[in-house]
């Protein structure tokens, strides 16, 4: 027979799998010998018992009863006696923190005649009858499904009635007919007479708490904290002390540091003659703990010494629930304490400094998210504002600009030093150069992975998506939000880190963390604060121990210089094509339009001179590191005119009987001949090269030219080609050796002559999966994640953001999104597969990833674990890759250490 049940004296802090956090802590303080109100523990093992079959499972009852037995021995107290009254609270606790997002029912055990016989042994009857009028309440909502509302009404309604503000005013009289009230409603909404069994409460309390482990708050948390679905809450059953009992008697909530700014000392409210919620609900004003010294010194210096074990013990930030019950401190909880981004990096080195932990362990601490959030600069909020409106907060910081309804006007705008916010239903990979020219996007449609967000993010630019509340009028230069309209030129503010839009401009606040970054703030500097000082230390520590290298997608020379400043090492992904996009454009569009080789190959010409130019930057950028140039991969449909929106031109321009330029029909002509269904698995990538060998070429020409210039000036290039999209071994030999026999052309005559390495990305499950063949042909393999992403699920992450993937996630048939963090099970498999195929041939062979996966932090651990040598990301997330490509191997150096 399973055992369900455990006392607080059974296990430690590691059984949080069985025992859930708070109860394995718990289990922790008893037996450091901290003040601990007994009681006993359902394990999460029940939880997942109830789960799966609907129904408690049937050894359950008898068990509780054994330990609801053995608890009135300890305490030699009776559940449902009147003369020794033994009440208690239910309260969940699942093995990772979910603050608030289940449930709690205090004082069960509480009836009318116990409230009456406690209120004569107490001497306080109003005591007694407030903690009957908080179990009815509790158990009303909680068990029962009453709605919060209902009560409030009753609430309100008998205040009046008492003439009280708070129900801490009412009388005896006014809490009994408040409790009255809860109980009729309570049985209006269940149809049944309010239970008088205290078993009967304590058995559906501890169901209605694994109810709602399930509860929508609760599924939520889950799924942004990506906790998993199946692990259950266990049940900590623990006796009552009551903080409510006389002023000598309170409660309240200590942090052993300040979890917001990491500041040493400890941190807290105190409330008095109070129970359970009454700090947080922050229904009364509470009284610092420094205040309490002062009232109530000795239970203040015994709270500092529990405080002070406590962090010793656990070795970081605890957060403590106490009460103090007629001058006795009791400790009901503790864990580690949530924090800021700015408390955890400050925090790790404090416990350093304090030689509690070591710096790998500190590193263990923070994370790549807490360090974006450090980065963005924020807005001041202190004055007035006017929010309008709210949506997906796509890519975190802070923008001011005029509104903009068009990318060519963006980019027109910004050029004569106005900033400008681009406000779209949707963007486009047309839009870019709009994107670029903006502080920040605002779009009416998509989410966290549409295109807005995802470039937003590369580029570090603050994105709002999927603002539903507005409606975007594109071409009458305006948005409605809440009847009223703003017109192009007016002045927004978007919050990227909120999802806020606000009308005109908010003042922000820049980030000494970036100032720092860039190498624009010395961490040794007075100027440096202290979160500075953090960060330089840790991300010092993390790139010496790092394994993997980090390196940029970089398309044009500003990005590299960004990204060498942030501490890139190299350009693992220069995307040529998108130096074709925005004003460059029609020379894609003059190449399709091409009427013969001839003229095709004047146009190649041009592109070849501008591609120099590129490379040239790029490389000088980056000299003694790195560049992998990928070959042009245009999915062409992102460069010619949507067939349907020339259709209806042509039609439009027939039927008024129109002249139509030469140039329209020849446009139309080409893009109907090369109409693809599906572009993003057609035309594209190698297949292009193939069919217009011609533009590889010209790259690798304009590339030894640039590589040749850039030496001359005293830079030391190392360029690397890449080959996109390839799925066969005989493509990969067929452009290879086009490509060296050109390279060698190129070279001759130059008096130089060295190998540039050709490589390939691994895009498609067949590369990943024949990856061995390829290897022979291939000095390196960059796994490109996000079409390997979008073909190995037959998603297209243009499409399924605004359609299913949602609904997905809601229903956790996908616990996380695989286009922001690489699907393991999936996707990882194959890029395993190919990695180990790699290195079956040779032990050396280069592998990285260029995905955008290469700058999400769990992504970056399972790249270290399979043993990749470089990740690439957006230059803004470099210093994100750089502390966790760290943290990877600290955590396995901690894990190591820990099972010694």
């Amino acid at each position: 027979m399973t055992n369900f049940i455990h006392p607080f004296s059974f296990g430690d802090r590691e059984q949080s799998d069985l025992l859930g956090g708070k109860g394995a802590n718990l289990a922790e303080m008893v037996k450091i010998g901290l003040p601990v109100p007994p009681g006993f523990t359902i394990t999460t093992e029940a939880c997942r018992a109830f789960l799966a079959d609907g129904k408690i499972p049937e050894t359950l009852p008898v068990q509780l009863e054994n330990a609801l037995k053995n608890l009135e021995r300890e305490l030699n107290k009776e559940f449902d006696n009147p003369s020794k009254p033994l009440l208690v609270s239910v309260r969940s606790g699942a093995k990772f923190s979910m603050p608030g997002m289940m449930e709690t029912v205090l004082n069960v055990g509480m009836t009318p005649q116990v409230a009456e016989a406690m209120g004569k042994q107490s001497g306080n009857p109003k005591f007694a009858w407030d903690c009957y009028r908080r179990f009815v309440d509790m158990y009303g909502r909680i068990v029962c499904g009453v709605p919060s509302e209902e009560f409030q009404k009753i609430t309100t309604r008998v205040l009046s009635q008492f003439d009280a503000s708070l129900v801490t005013d009412l009388d005896i009289d006014g809490l009994k007919a408040l409790t009255e009230g809860f109980i009729k409603e309570t049985e209006a909404v269940t149809g049944e007479h309010f239970p008088s069994d205290p078993r009967e409460h304590l058995a559906k309390s501890v169901e209605a708490v694994f109810h709602s482990w399930n509860s929508e708050r609760a599924q939520l948390y889950r799924q942004r904290e990506r906790i998993p679905s199946d692990l259950g809450t266990a049940v900590n059953v623990q006796s009552m002390v009551f903080g409510n009992l006389d002023d000598q008697s309170g409660t309240g909530v200590a942090f052993t540091r300040n979890p917001a700014t990491g500041e040493i000392g400890s941190y807290g409210d105190y409330l008095v003659s109070a129970q359970g919620e009454d700090v947080v609900a922050g229904i009364r004003n509470t009284m610092s703990l420094a205040d309490l010294a002062i009232e109530l010194p000795r239970i203040h210096a015994e709270l500092e010494d529990a405080m002070v074990k406590l962090e010793a013990h656990y070795r970081d930030l605890c957060d403590i629930e106490f009460t103090v019950e007629k001058g006795k401190l009791w400790i009901l909880q503790t864990r580690v304490g949530k924090r800021t981004a700015e408390a955890a990096f400050r925090i790790a080195v404090q416990l350093v400094d304090e030689e509690k932990i070591s710096i790998d362990e500190a590193l263990v601490r923070v994370t790549g998210d807490q360090l974006v959030h450090l980065m963005f600069p924020q807005f001041d909020l202190r004055g007035h504002v006017n929010e309008i409106a709210r949506g997906i907060p796509a890519s975190p910081g802070a923008a001011v600009g005029e509104v903009v309804f068009d990318s060519k006007k963006a980019y027109e705008v910004s050029k004569n030093g106005r900033k400008v916010i681009l406000v779209r239903r949707e963007t486009s990979p047309e839009d870019l150069a709009g994107m670029v020219a903006s502080q920040g996007i605002l779009t009416s449609r998509g989410g966290k992975t549409s295109h807005a967000a995802v470039v937003a993010r590369g580029m570090g630019k603050t994105a709002v998506c999927g603002t539903e509340s507005i409606t975007v009028d594109q071409s009458g230069g305006f948005f409605t939000v809440g009847g009223r309209s703003v017109y192009a030129g007016e002045v927004i503010s978007i919050d990227g880190s909120t999802g806020a839009v606000y009308l005109g401009e908010i003042p922000v606040v820049a980030s000494p963390v970036t100032t720092y970054l860039e190498g624009l703030l010395d961490s040794k500097s007075e100027e440096a604060s202290a979160v500075v000082k953090a960060v330089d230390r840790l991300l010092t520590h993390a790139d010496s121990i790092r394994r993997l290298q980090v390196r940029a997608n970089a398309d044009t020379p500003e990005d590299a210089i960004k990204a060498r400043i942030l501490g890139g090492q190299g350009v693992g992904l220069c995307r040529t094509e998108h130096m074709f996009l925005g004003p460059r454009r029609s020379y894609v569009e003059r190449l399709v339009l091409a009427e013969n080789v001839d003229v095709q190959r004047g146009v190649i010409a041009e592109m070849e001179f501008l591609q120099r130019a590129d490379f040239v930057g790029i490389m000088m950028a980056m000299s003694g590191l790195p560049v992998t140039i990928r070959l042009l991969d245009p999915p062409l449909h992102e460069f010619l005119p949507p067939l349907a929106e020339l259709t209806a031109q042509i039609a439009r321009s027939e039927a008024l009987h129109e002249e139509i330029p030469a140039r329209d029909f020849a446009v139309f002509a080409a893009v109907q001949r090369m109409h693809e269904s599906n572009p993003m698995l057609g035309l594209r990538g190698v297949r292009l090269g193939i069919l217009i060998p011609e533009l590889y070429k010209m790259q690798v020409r304009a590339l030894v030219h640039a590589l040749l210039e850039v030496r001359k000036l005293g830079h030391d290039p190392r360029p690397e080609v890449m080959i996109p999209l390839v799925a066969t071994q005989r493509e990969l030999l067929y452009l290879r050796e086009s490509l060296e026999e050109e390279i060698g052309l190129t070279f001759k005559g130059t008096g130089q002559l060295e190998k540039i390495p050709i490589g390939t990305m691994i895009e498609t499950p067949r590369a990943a999966i024949t990856a061995e063949r390829l290897g022979i042909y291939a000095d390196f393999f960059s796994f490109g994640t996000n079409d390997l992403t979008q073909l190995t699920w037959a998603f297209s992450r243009d499409d399924v953001e605004s359609s299913f993937l949602p609904r997905y996630l809601d229903l956790e048939l996908l616990p996380f999104n695989p286009f922001e963090s690489l699907d393991q099970a999936g996707v990882g498999i194959l890029v395993k597969n190919a990695t180990d195929q790699a290195r079956s041939l040779r032990s050396d062979f280069k592998l990285g990833v260029c995905g955008e996966h290469g700058g999400d932090p769990t992504s970056i651990h399972f790249f270290d674990k399979i043993g990749l040598d470089y990740v690439s990301c957006s230059p803004f997330r470099v210093p994100v890759a750089r502390l966790e490509s760290g943290r990877a191997v600290a955590l396995k150096m901690v894990k190591e250490i820990s099972s010694l």
